[in-house]
């Protein structure tokens, strides 16, 4: 046992990992009523349009061929209009030996397209099936968010303020109500992010719980199985499941752990840090990062290493020989070949679209997506009536994440706060990107692409929040109550805002049914949103 005075092992472990204000109780109370007024938003009328709306036409089908043939296959023509008048038998015929004739060539993995079949496969093959995954897991996404923000801030209301926000974005808000994949993908990648602030936290009281009762050693402990490491593996392998773009968040978040581990050793003052660092955390980030996201991302293929009607499954050659080494050598090449194909059709996929954009403009909402319009002809009290699905963030919200990004950077640069820097990285694995394709392959690109990007646009906006409402108590920094009180008005009021502006743009984020010129009216940039 290290033989020292309590009061200086205390403020190490203060340092390390500084205390939770207020109520436990609270800090999930809190949380789950924002998570209540987000959800009640997203499910309320969730079947409206009863339509297919936008590029649900190929994922609510995919989804329903994974749970009722574990692959996608081939649908009959016009299968959007059977679906709508009740037939649920959509998909093509084949003959035990043309069975390759009835594949579906798809290009993203299965695992979003599963999580919408769970919602069809419980409620049926309808526009309330086949969006019930996505509102499910955009409601969860603010309850991870709050309380990420508040583990981060150390402030339950700056987490439900954090909430707030993300249930008032409308692209948010939008991808919770269709049956697209961008949103299961943002959530994966907040989970993620959400566990390694945990295992974080976790590790730095595993130091401290070290320094105060063990003797001291140049490298310092080995911090044992860090399940939530290991759970944000998962995650990230099931956000490449959804799409390849989680792999840009695995390789950041990889780096961002270890940086942490590092900085927790250095921080406890040992001789040895990054040589600790290396040998006691690498090969435990190895299994996390490495090892686990494969063998996960491989069993959301399952279905088709199990079937024999897969895109390029080759099954007869794989079971040609009785062999089960061949077979799964076999099968395994079939699978690596599959998916040259799909990176190969994504580089070049240059097809021009109307509603298309570049990622430098999306934080300022230039370009977004009509995801749903109908023009009528009456029944609105006017001649000329609308019915419309923007695909749009809340402008309030968009344009304080800009003002608050810059300020994070210029926080970083002043102070190496570990939550800036965590913020800045999580949001630039979500944009950056893009700028690659858009320059290498001249890619076609959407404005929802974007959705990863906003929980960190949030989180940005939340610290900026906690900066300028001060410290809890009075400092020598100079935070007095009057500056706490000035500062709470502020961030209320862009709540508020935020607020205003998401019920203003409401009808056309949800297909209400109101006059051309009040739809018109809620264009932002008229030459750009409609």
């Amino acid at each position: 046992m290290k033989d020292a005075d309590p009061s200086p092992a205390r403020s190490v472990r203060d340092r390390l990992v500084p205390p939770m204000r207020g109520s436990v109780l609270w800090g999930w109370i809190g949380p789950l009523l924002v998570t209540l007024f987000g959800g009640i938003l997203r499910f309320m009328q969730l079947g409206h349009p009863n339509a297919v709306v936008f590029d649900e036409t190929y994922y609510m089908k995919d989804a329903y061929s994974l749970i009722t043939h574990g692959v996608e296959h081939v649908t009959i023509k016009k299968a959007d209009e059977a679906v709508m008048a009740g037939n649920t038998d959509i998909f093509q015929s084949c003959a035990p030996q043309e069975l390759e004739k009835c594949a579906s060539y798809v290009v993203h993995p299965p695992l979003g397209k599963w999580m919408i079949g769970a919602g069809e496969w419980i409620f049926g093959l309808n526009p309330f099936g086949w969006r019930f995954a996505a509102a499910l897991i955009g409601t969860l996404s603010i309850l991870v968010l709050a309380r990420v923000a508040r583990r981060m801030t150390r402030s339950t209301l700056l987490g439900c303020f954090a909430g707030l926000l993300l249930a008032l974005d409308g692209l948010h808000f939008v991808l919770s109500r269709t049956a697209l994949l961008d949103i299961f993908l943002m959530f994966w990648v907040l989970a993620a992010f959400a566990c390694l602030v945990v295992d974080r936290d976790q590790a730095r009281e595993r130091l401290a719980t070290w320094y105060e009762q063990s003797p001291i050693t140049a490298q310092g402990p080995s911090l044992g199985i860090r399940w939530w490491r290991i759970a944000a593996g998962v995650c990230l392998a099931f956000a490449m499941s959804v799409k390849w773009s989680g792999l840009a968040f695995l390789v950041a978040f990889t780096a961002m752990s270890l940086a942490w581990d590092y900085g927790a050793r250095r921080a406890l003052g040992l001789r040895q840090p990054y040589v600790g660092a290396f040998n006691k955390d690498v090969p435990q980030a190895t299994l996390a990062f490495g090892l686990v996201p494969f063998v996960t991302y491989m069993l959301t293929w399952i279905g088709w290493f199990a079937t024999d009607s897969g895109y390029g499954r080759n099954w007869d050659q794989a079971t040609s020989t009785g062999n089960p080494l061949f077979f799964l050598v076999d099968s395994m090449r079939s699978w690596i070949q599959y998916q040259w194909q799909v990176f190969t059709f994504h580089s070049g996929l240059q097809t021009p679209h109307n509603y298309m954009s570049e990622p430098w403009s999306w934080p300022l909402l230039l370009r977004p997506v009509a995801f749903y319009y109908e023009g009528k002809k009456g029944g609105c009290g006017a001649g000329n009536c609308s019915e419309a699905v923007l695909g749009v963030g809340t402008p309030v919200i968009w344009f304080g994440a800009v003002a608050a990004l810059v300020a994070l950077i210029a926080w970083y640069v002043s102070s190496r706060d570990w939550r800036a820097g965590a913020v800045l990285l999580s949001y630039a694995m979500g944009w950056l990107p893009w700028f690659y394709f858009a320059i290498a392959d001249n890619r076609t690109m959407f404005l929802f692409y974007a959705i990863p990007m906003v929980p960190f646009m949030v989180l940005a906006i939340t610290l900026c929040a906690g900066l300028i409402i001060g410290p809890a108590t009075p400092t020598a920094t100079g935070a007095m109550p009057t500056r706490r009180t000035v500062g709470a008005a502020v961030v209320g009021a862009f709540a508020l805002l935020a607020l205003i502006n998401f019920w203003w743009l409401q009808p056309v984020l949800t297909g209400e049914l109101i006059t051309y010129t009040e739809w018109k009216a809620r264009m932002l940039f008229e030459n750009r949103w409609i």
